[in-house]
């Protein structure tokens, strides 16, 4: 089920007008910002009728202190050369797809493959060939010419006023890992774990004389954790505890977030919190203290194999 406009990370548009909003907030999630789509659709005035124009997706932007830089191309291969400038560059790029009539982000080119946020699919990550993407991209301007309309290949990168101290890099592989059904709730809450992690961890930067990086610092941390939370909670066992851990370390390494060693301490107290909030929210919590606690659920029981064994 769709979140709607106000829901966090990648998930479908709910509806056939708000392609335009969506690619914008996939774009500035790219760059470290987090904004609701109902902020961008009220901001580029976006109508259930007639979508959302390049017009008012740069107002938008504008707004949330980007400038859409619009680049035409009539021929192909250049028009392949500029997208991938841009993004060897961490530019993410919107583009106006299927004859000008719905926007997708695109945020990495690899391999001549290229990686594709589009809010009508599911999962709404995708990774696309350069035949594939130039096909959809390729617009026919019949208002030209009716008869042999010449083609066209316009792109809009989305560029920072601001300094972008944190940006994602969405690999192939790391989009083939976020396209496993299990991998669902991690894509669809992407914008919490961000969050949480930028109170946690720091951009990198040289004055960090002792960066960990999250896998580095769960190395020598991760056991004390899970062994705490699942004594202290009572209710949730180590495999939900990596789970959540292994989920906050793949968004951190995204995003090339580090913990400076001399808040090694202050980090381990954070993400211990972190983690048991988690659980009591997953799982509720028995009454303590006088307090009465809150609806306490049963662990998921492990499905069944078709062949009837665990």
């Amino acid at each position: 089920m769709a979140e709607g406009l106000t829901g966090t990370g990648f998930y479908p548009q709910p509806n056939e007008w708000t392609c335009g909003p969506f690619a914008l907030k996939h774009a500035l999630l790219a760059l470290g910002r987090m904004v609701d789509v109902s902020q961008i659709s009220s901001t580029a005035k976006t109508h259930w009728w007639s979508g959302t124009n390049e017009i008012q997706l740069a107002r938008a932007a504008r707004a949330f202190e980007c400038d859409l830089v619009l680049e035409r191309r009539t021929d192909a291969e250049q028009a392949r050369k500029v997208l991938t400038k841009h993004l060897r560059e961490q530019t993410p790029v919107l583009l106006c797809v299927e004859e000008w009539s719905h926007w997708i982000t695109v945020l990495r080119a690899e391999d001549k493959r290229f990686v594709v946020a589009d809010s009508t699919d599911e999962p709404l990550l995708s990774v696309k060939t350069w035949p594939q993407l130039r096909n959809r991209w390729k617009y026919h301007d019949v208002d030209y010419v009716k008869d042999n309309p010449p083609v066209l290949y316009d792109l809009m990168a989305v560029t920072p006023r601001f300094r972008t101290t944190v940006k994602g890099d969405f690999s192939v592989e790391r989009v083939k890992f976020l396209r496993r059904p299990e991998n669902r709730r991690l894509a669809r809450h992407w914008n919490e774990y961000l969050e949480d992690l930028l109170e946690i961890c720091r951009p990198p930067t040289h004055r960090i004389a002792e960066p960990l990086s999250m896998g580095e610092f769960l190395r020598r941390h991760q056991e004390l954790l899970l062994t705490r939370v699942v004594y202290w909670h009572g209710d949730v066992n180590r495999d939900e505890v990596f789970r959540v851990l292994r989920d906050l370390r793949f968004v951190s390494e995204t995003y090339g977030l580090v913990i400076p060693a001399s808040m090694s301490r202050r980090a381990l107290g954070d993400l211990a919190i972190l983690i048991s909030l988690w659980a009591c929210a997953d799982r509720g919590v028995n009454g303590m203290f006088g307090a009465p606690g809150s609806e306490v659920r049963a662990a998921a029981k492990p499905r069944k194999k078709r062949n009837g064994k665990r």
